[in-house]
């Protein structure tokens, strides 16, 4: 089992730091897509896509209200790491655009990319005591308090995102991004594992 406070300051810099340059990536083809997913990336989605305003934005909006749920089910630390985290994916998906131009892609390489990319990326934020926020944390504590598996959890939840996302999103468009986070989902259930990861 890791001990998420042997990490030395660097050491989580860095790891959060690679996480949030693997989702950026994922969200970023994620978005080029006009693909969906679960958890508060989903719902970000789905707000943005309703209102036209900036995936960006509506992204951290929806984050921070889980933030106080995380300092009391996870310590300040959490929080304190999931607000970097978070605000930090927000301005590099902002920005991202502008550095990395994307063209044509095959719908599945593409869904399965942004979900390994996803998996990759929560992993290595979540070895390092934070997250990316929103209902995640809830997951997090499923697992950790009952060995529930928390990409099965996630995936549970994914389902009633893409039941909303049903209604907005054509049937093509639903499939690949429901084949991304499965791929996200299963990804997690392999390997975070509470006896080897915890989130402190």
């Amino acid at each position: 089992m890791t001990d998420t406070h042997r990490h030395s300051a660097l050491e989580d810099a860095q790891g959060i730091a690679f996480g949030v340059s693997m989702a950026a990536l994922g969200m970023h083809i994620l978005t080029h897509m006009g693909f969906v997913t679960g958890q508060t990336t989903g719902i970000a989605v789905l707000i943005a896509h309703l209102t036209g305003l900036p995936f960006p934005l509506v992204y951290f909006g929806v984050t921070l209200p889980f933030l106080g749920l995380g300092w009391r089910r996870m310590g300040w630390r959490f929080a304190a790491k999931t607000l970097i985290t978070t605000a930090a994916l927000s301005g590099m998906v902002a920005l991202l655009p502008g550095w990395v131009e994307l063209g044509r892609m095959d719908p599945v390489v593409a869904a399965c990319l942004f979900g390994m990319l996803f998996g990759i990326a929560g992993l290595a934020v979540v070895r390092h005591g934070g997250s990316f926020g929103g209902i995640s944390v809830l997951w997090l504590e499923l697992q950790d308090r009952t060995g529930f598996a928390a990409g099965h959890a996630q995936l549970l939840s994914d389902l009633v995102i893409f039941a909303l996302a049903a209604f907005i999103l054509p049937w093509d468009i639903l499939a690949y991004s429901f084949i991304g986070a499965a791929v996200f989902a299963l990804f997690l259930a392999v390997n975070h594992r509470r006896d080897r990861y915890v989130a402190a």
